[in-house]
């Protein structure tokens, strides 16, 4: 049976009706995904990665995150890996994937070169996030708890779908693609907390534009290398739920994405998005009360770290840091000196954390005891739909504290009104 590498062939290759929100959220993660790049640019492993890149030098077809260019299939490493260095990308939770980080580089970087109208990158790029969203769902939990990255298997068919669309690729050529991926896709949850982690995206990216390139020249491969016995589910602990291909063509998932308002890790958001519902402010508190799902608490419960690194990973910094006045959007607020401030350590003395089974992956309960007696409680959940105009007010402004206002607005201006992918293109460069 392949049903559904056909059914997810059909449905890359063809016309697809794109709804306003799906089209607006595609152009936000773009916003997003530019700003985080460029943040990221200066990272160890950011460096590491173009350095190496561009010492191998070859044909300058797209550019690069922290300057220079190179060939496709080096841009999208790189900028797959850049994107992700500071973990401060889109997330999305049903399959717990990151999807821009590992199509959009690839995207970009044939559309720049084969200059592309962004109109028809933007929606190369929401097939490709679609996609990888499906294939994630397809795989299941049990492919991720194997210890297999998502981003960067998922994310792999992702971008080569959305490679493939901008070349024109035909059903069977969409089939081909997805087949000839199953052989390249790979990442490991082994690499979280390393370099290795980015990187899983840069190969993503990269993995897809190769198998899409060789596809278009004549490549021939098994097109079905995605299911059966020796496929790519039966040797990476997939389930192949066909569930995944309902509403394909008619549903967006990925108009659920969500993105990152904090730069820490994504299981503290729910816990931080209850507190700015509390405007929690230190000299109120005598004690607060966080409550999280227990996957969390090995995760992201470090008690009393010293680093800013630490911080991230920090339940009580994070929500003694945002009570404090810090500004949890932006990356430089975590620091080892942060970390050894008095005033944050006696703050982060009165809060607790418990687990709790009835909370989902996304939810967090929070109870704030003043110091006047009055208790105070908050529950969210990260998958508590958006309204368009919030979401695009706080990715903007995420992305104003990331690259500055003037860029933002004009590379925002540039998605909404259209242009050229190479004009976009500049402007990763910065």
């Amino acid at each position: 049976m392949t049903e559904f590498t056909a059914a997810l062939a059909t449905f890359a290759a063809g016309p697809v009706s794109t709804t306003t929100q799906a089209r607006i959220i595609t152009s936000l993660s773009v916003l997003d995904w530019i700003a985080v790049g460029r943040a990221g640019a200066a990272e160890p492993v950011s460096t590491l990665v173009r350095d190496m890149v561009l010492a191998e030098g070859g044909n300058t077809q797209a550019h690069l995150f922290g300057g220079g260019a190179a060939p496709l299939r080096g841009a999208a490493l790189v900028n797959g890996t850049v994107s992700h260095a500071l973990d401060y990308d889109d997330t999305h939770f049903a399959h717990i994937g990151h999807p821009s980080v590992a199509i959009l580089p690839a995207a970009l970087a044939v559309s720049e070169w084969d200059d592309r109208i962004l109109v028809d990158m933007l929606e190369s790029a929401l097939v490709g996030m679609e996609t990888s969203i499906r294939v994630g769902l397809w795989l299941g939990r049990g492919h991720y708890q194997a210890g297999f990255h998502q981003t960067a298997t998922a994310g792999a068919f992702g971008a080569a779908v959305s490679v493939g669309r901008l070349l024109g690729f035909d059903t069977g050529q969409m089939r081909s693609v997805l087949g000839l991926t199953a052989t390249r896709a790979a990442g490991l949850k082994a690499q979280f907390g390393t370099m290795g982690k980015p990187y899983n995206a840069g190969l993503a990216a990269s993995a897809g534009v190769e198998a899409a390139l060789l596809v278009h020249g004549g490549f021939q491969a098994n097109a079905d290398a995605l299911e059966g016995s020796s496929g790519f589910a039966a040797t990476h602990h997939g389930a192949a739920y066909q569930s995944a291909l309902d509403g394909l063509g008619d549903e967006w998932l990925f108009e659920t994405v969500s993105h990152k308002f904090h730069a820490c890790c994504h299981g503290l958001h729910a816990a931080l998005e209850a507190a700015r519902e509390l405007d929690i402010a230190e000299p109120e508190v005598a004690e607060i009360k966080i409550k999280t799902h227990p996957r969390w608490m090995s995760v992201c419960n470090q008690l009393s770290p010293t680093t800013g690194l630490g911080a991230k990973f920090s339940y009580r910094t994070v929500i003694a840091m945002q009570a404090m006045g810090y500004d949890t959007a932006v990356p430089g607020s975590y620091t080892d000196k942060v970390c050894a401030d008095p005033r944050i350590k006696s703050l982060r003395d009165r809060i607790t954390v418990e687990a709790d089974e009835s909370l989902s992956e996304t939810q967090a309960h929070l109870s704030l005891l003043r110091r006047d007696g009055i208790r105070l409680d908050a529950t969210h959940d990260l998958l508590t739909p958006m309204s368009i105009s919030d979401r695009e007010d706080r990715v903007r402004a995420k992305a104003a504290k990331l690259i500055g206002a003037d860029d933002s607005d004009a590379i925002w201006s540039m998605l909404r009104t259209g242009g050229r992918a190479l004009d976009l293109a500049n402007c990763v460069a910065g």
